[in-house]
């Protein structure tokens, strides 16, 4: 028997603990903010797996032996081989249309590693020009004027939009989740932080809008630094509160009595984009970025708080010590203006960007629309903590078509008016078959149905509650107090929830939770099958009647995440001598032929982070593939999949345990005695043809 892929155990998932502290304040090692009772969604999916389908796929796999060809940035060292292990079945280039390449092996090569036949550059880099007067990077005189004019840090969600009469062009939106001043400033004291690097930070995170070039004859593409349309977006600019929750006493601050105007957007990870032109941005692990808990003396004050995980004395970043709004003993509501999900239009830099509050305010990983017949949209949101919910927002408006300027400005209040629900998943076996170590129950199945709950309803003429006990603003700004009301089914972090453009099923991205089923936490359930989950899976969900708008769904397992050669791993029936590992599960996409696209975040088997794609449908529905690799230490974050072209953002490379600006992780993308810096990454055929085919 082959051995099982090793596992990384020393923190969550197989992120390094550099990582878990600069991105999400070591969450993982916190107090888990949800104490309610509600169900667990990993007791629904558990024993799930079907016999029928197990028998197919009783092959075994380890890792690639798929020959790939990795490019590092100008000037970096030769470009590496992707590595080869001995008793992976990973040489065919056959597969589904869109997923015909060979797979890139599991690898810990320090490049972003890709198939033969394919070619790669780097778009853009944290720290490049891209507004007027901007100047170029430089790390050692780097200042907060500098980088408000320039790329931002740890580049997440990623969205490619027309530019129409500027041939070849296209708009770049790019989100900016995160600083890690170990890895930005030579010599950083955690400690005692400057205000110049306190400032610089604050200028890192955000948003970026850049126009790209495309090469002809390739899929190259370079920023256009100084075009119109170039735009920063970070912590200290002006965002707009709009929606119910706008104007209301539990957003109000002293430096804004109106509680509508926020400075900054902080920790945006991944979003989604509309069908009117705008870019959906979530603002996720914001409850890092405050300090002064200790000092909070409210009661009701101090449990909202702690339910959405701000509970520091000191924050990591120290930002209270040089603005009062970060200081909660002083501004208890400014954290209540954070984890919201934001509207930007990129096409008007003069615009000011909307936090709509109809959608909820949690940690918010993504937000995707679809349409419903009628021509409303429908956006599926996941909350990214350890046991919480994921959600839907139904507008009671449709689109309005057209490119007048009417149609425009009513575009943009769409999400601003409609009703807010959450998921409750049941299964169908008895929970006595559910043990949680992925046993299979009885009925040999893995499907089961929900219910969304309505939480609240925002008219024109005000917001509605449907939660006993809230308001609706007290829902729209605690909404996960709301859905712990109503007995939402607890989730194993719920990151990317993606409709299919193609199909119309939601495929919701479940990273991990290795705290499920130990001591003191919710045990497995049906729609989860495995105690302490270190790989995660993919769930599918298909509303009644394939309608965006219905109120109840049927939902089974897609994917069961982790080494191929475990037998609680299970890729959609698909024989898994024929698959790549794939461990943590993070942003999902869609290519042109309907399969989708995984990006993960933490491998926990022991290689780096990568990118796949899987066929949803057809006779070879469930083939999972590696396209690419990243760096050391980096993440795969913001996937874009076009006809002859895939983007990437890499996030975080060289974010290694120990690893400074002094005593560099990685190389990329420059080559040695260069700056580490995050990135995006463009794809393509060398042949020119089509990606996949």
């Amino acid at each position: 028997m082959r051995k099982l892929l090793p596992i990384i155990t020393s923190h969550a998932g197989g992120r390094s603990a550099m990582t878990c502290r600069f991105r999400c304040g070591d969450a993982c090692f916190h107090e888990v903010p949800n104490t309610s009772e509600n169900e667990y969604v990993g007791d629904v999916i558990a024993g799930a797996l079907s016999r029928r389908s197990m028998m197919r796929a009783a092959a075994v796999v380890t890792v690639a032996t798929a020959a790939g060809g990795a490019v590092v940035g100008a000037g970096a060292p030769g470009a590496a081989a992707a590595t080869t292990t001995e008793g992976w079945n990973g040489t065919s280039a056959k597969g589904a249309r869109g997923l015909r390449f060979t797979p890139v092996a599991p690898n810990k090569n320090d490049a972003v590693t890709v198939p033969d036949g394919y070619a790669q550059n780097v778009v853009i880099r944290w720290g490049e020009p891209i507004l007027r007067g901007a100047p170029a990077f430089d790390p050692d005189k780097q200042s907060a004027a500098a980088q408000a004019g320039q790329f931002g840090y740890n580049c997440d969600f990623l969205s490619l939009l027309p530019l129409r009469g500027e041939y070849g062009r296209q708009v770049l939106v790019a989100n900016h989740e995160y600083t890690d001043e170990i890895l930005m400033f030579e010599g950083y004291d955690a400690a005692n932080p400057t205000r110049e690097q306190v400032e610089v930070a604050w200028a890192a995170h955000g948003l970026s809008v850049v126009v790209v070039q495309e090469e002809r004859g390739s899929g190259k593409l370079t920023a256009v630094s100084r075009h119109r349309l170039n735009r920063r977006l970070t912590a200290t600019s002006e965002f707009r509160l709009t929606g119910p929750a706008a104007g209301s006493a539990l957003v109000r601050t002293t430096a804004d009595p109106t509680g509508t105007k926020v400075l900054g957007t902080l920790n945006n990870c991944a979003g989604g984009e509309t069908p009117w032109g705008t870019t959906l941005h979530g603002e996720e692990n914001f409850n890092q970025y405050f300090g002064g808990f200790d000092k909070v003396t409210d009661a009701t004050t101090v449990a909202r708080l702690k339910r959405y995980g701000v509970t520091t004395a000191v924050s990591e970043r120290k930002w209270e010590r040089f603005d009062d709004r970060f200081d909660l003993s002083k501004e208890p509501n400014e954290a209540n203006r954070f984890g919201w999900v934001v509207e930007l239009d990129p096409y008007d830099p003069e615009s000011t960007p909307r936090k709509r509050t109809a959608l909820g305010r949690f940690k918010h990983e993504a937000a995707q629309p679809r349409l419903t017949e009628d021509g409303r949209p429908v956006v599926y949101m996941g909350d990214d903590e350890r046991f919480d919910y994921f959600y839907k927002f139904v507008s009671s408006k449709r689109v309005a078509k057209g490119g007048s300027r009417a149609a425009h400005e009513h575009n943009l209040t769409l999400l601003d008016e409609g009703t807010l629900y959450v998921a409750k998943l049941t299964g169908d076996s008895p929970a006595a078959e559910i043990d949680g170590t992925g046993k299979l129950p009885s009925d040999g199945e893995f499907d089961g149905s929900g219910v969304w709950i309505p939480l609240a309803t925002a008219g024109p003429d005000g917001a509605v509650s449907h939660v006993d006990g809230m308001t609706a603003e007290e829902v729209y700004v605690f909404t996960r107090l709301a859905g712990d009301k109503v007995g939402a089914t607890k989730m194993d972090r719920p990151e990317d929830i993606e409709p299919s453009p193609y199909s119309g099923k939601v495929y919701v991205a479940l990273t991990n939770n290795t705290n499920r089923g130990k001591t003191g936490f919710a045990p497995a359930d049906e729609a989860n099958p495995r105690n302490l989950n270190k790989h995660g899976q993919v769930l599918e969900l298909t509303e009644s009647r394939n309608r965006a708008e219905s109120t109840t769904f049927a939902w089974s397992l897609f994917l069961v995440a982790g080494d191929p050669n475990d037998p609680a791993t299970y890729f959609a029936g698909f024989p898994k001598d024929q698959v790549s590992p794939i461990s943590c599960p993070d942003n999902v996409a869609f290519d042109p032929y309907g399969n989708l696209w995984i990006s993960t975040d933490g491998n926990a088997l022991g290689t780096h982070d990568g990118l796949f794609g899987v066929a949803t449908r057809g006779e070879r529905r469930g083939e999972l593939k590696q396209f690419l690799t990243m760096p050391t230490g980096a993440e795969t974050c913001g996937p874009i999949i076009q006809d002859r072209r895939v983007l990437v953002a890499v996030q975080h490379p060289g974010e290694v345990d120990g690893a400074s600006v002094e005593n560099p992780a990685s190389a990329w993308p420059d080559g040695p005695g260069k700056h580490v810096r995050p990135s995006v990454v463009a794809v393509w055929r060398e042949d020119g043809c089509n990606i996949g085919i």
